[in-house]
Formats: structure tokens, C-alpha cells, sequence
């Protein structure tokens, strides 16, 4: 029997395979997409569907030129941009602040808490017309937009995250004399972070699902606006464009995230 078989493995063999894991897996997922678009191209010049329904890569790259050209194209990304974050932002902070004050008020969370389920499960499309008629026609309506597909469920994940935290260590602190505070401080926020940072990653996304919702309905720009126009004048490879960017938009704030994660895994 070969004893070398058995040897331990040493920590700088394990970061080289997670380097090499993670570096395959991002290989896996660029020739994914590559071998997609391959073919979607290959399909729309060998007739196999029809262009006009379906345009093609190189399609969406003139249409996106052409928009460019008209500088139109960085308006829209910008203006969708701007509004999710700021959707994205209040959410995390309205979220916060309303799962800390149920942390620390049970009673209320006991009310409160069938509410926030019911709210969580509307359909947010059909609340934006009535911000719109609430608040006009604006960009405010539209963070509002985003800020309601993502609010209800992240103060009931927050919430719950506060509720699992670890309760020897909050029994450890009030026996040393500790106070709420310094239990939600030093052990409910930090033992919470990981819950914290995975639920932001899908709010981001449903912000922007907000947000585009409202420009869908209230907006002259942004990529909602740019997507509703392109199906109205029958331009689809608009409509595709803008889909894509938006696909584009959601990655970018999804790694930012995934990143952000990394670097607090690191540092603890």
C-alpha cells in the first residue's frame, strides 16, 4: 500500500486546486456562452429562424452601434443604472433598519410579521399604476417601483438572519454584563453578514426587475422605455439589445457582489 496515497494535503496544494476550480468553472462558463452565441449566429444565417423575430449577435451589435451613433444607447444605461442603485441602496438600508427595530421589539415583529408576508407576495406589476398615479410620472415612481420588488422579502430575510445568530454568545454577553446593543453589535450584525451579502446579491437583481417595470410604464428613457419602444415599432433586435444589456447589467452587479463577499471572507 502506498503511503503517498494518504499524505495530507498541504494548504498551498488546497489553493491551487480552489484557483484551479474557479479558473475551470469561469473556462466552462465563457465557452457556454461562446458556443451560444456561435450558433444563434450560425442559425439566423442559415435560415434556420426567423431574423426578424429572433436578429442574431451581429444584429445586436449594429443595432447597438446605431444607437450609439444617436447617442442614445448610454443615456438609457445610465438612467437605468442610476435608478437601480438608488433602488438597490434604499432597500438595504430600509431593510436594516426595519429588521433591526423587529429584532429588538419581538412583540411587534409577532404583528407585524403576517403583514410583511402578504406584502411580499403581491405582484409589484400591479402596484405601478398606482404609483403612478401617487406619485406621476418621474423617476421617483420608478425607484419606488424598484424599492417594492425587493423591500418586503429582505426585511423578512434580515429579520430572520437576526433571529438564527448564535444564542450562547448573546447569553455569554448578558452574563458579562452586556447590553441589547452590544449583542446586536458584536454578534447578531456580525454572525448575520453572510445571510446579508447572498440576499443582496438577489436584490440587486430585483431591483432592476423594478426598476424596469416602472419604465415600462412611466418612463421617455432607460432600458425599459428603449425595450417598449423597439416592440412598438416593430425594431426586435432593439428589444433584444436592450435585453441583453440588461442581462450584461445583472452580471456586473452580481460579481461586484460575489466579489465584496470574497474580500470579507478573506478578511475574517
Amino acid at each position: 500500500m502506498n503511503p503517498e496515497r494518504h499524505a495530507p494535503v498541504t494548504q498551498e496544494e488546497f489553493v491551487k486546486s480552489h484557483k484551479r476550480h474557479h479558473h475551470m468553472t469561469a473556462l466552462l462558463r465563457i465557452s457556454v456562452l461562446m458556443l451560444f452565441l456561435f450558433y444563434w449566429e450560425i442559425g439566423a444565417r442559415l435560415s434556420w429562424f426567423d431574423t426578424f423575430f429572433f436578429s442574431s449577435p451581429s444584429g445586436v451589435v449594429n443595432c447597438g452601434l446605431e444607437l450609439l451613433r444617436q447617442n442614445n444607447l448610454l443615456m438609457h444605461v445610465g438612467i437605468t443604472l442610476l435608478e437601480t442603485v438608488i433602488s438597490f441602496v434604499l432597500v438595504t438600508v430600509f431593510s436594516l433598519l426595519v429588521a433591526t427595530i423587529l429584532w429588538y421589539l419581538p412583540r411587534t415583529a409577532e404583528i407585524t410579521e403576517p403583514y410583511l408576508v402578504i406584502l411580499n407576495s403581491l405582484p409589484k406589476s400591479a402596484l405601478a399604476p398606482l404609483f403612478i398615479v401617487w406619485f406621476g410620472t418621474n423617476m421617483r415612481t420608478i425607484v419606488i417601483a424598484g424599492i417594492s420588488v425587493a423591500v418586503f422579502g429582505s426585511i423578512i430575510t434580515f429579520y430572520t438572519a437576526f433571529r438564527q445568530a448564535d444564542p450562547e454568545k448573546c447569553i455569554l454577553i448578558t452574563t458579562l454584563g452586556g447590553k441589547k446593543i452590544d449583542i446586536f453589535t458584536k454578534v447578531i450584525l456580525p454572525g448575520s453578514a453572510p445571510i446579508l451579502l447572498s440576499t443582496s446579491k438577489v436584490n440587486i437583481g430585483l431591483a432592476l426587475v423594478g426598476v424596469i417595470i416602472g419604465e415600462f410604464l412611466s418612463a421617455r428613457r432607460g432600458l425599459g422605455y428603449l425595450i417598449i419602444y423597439g416592440s412598438q415599432v416593430f425594431r426586435l433586435d432593439m428589444v433584444i439589445t436592450g435585453i441583453l444589456i440588461l442581462c450584461i447589467i445583472a452580471l456586473c452587479f452580481y460579481q461586484s457582489l460575489q466579489t465584496l463577499e470574497h474580500m470579507l471572507k478573506k478578511k475574517t
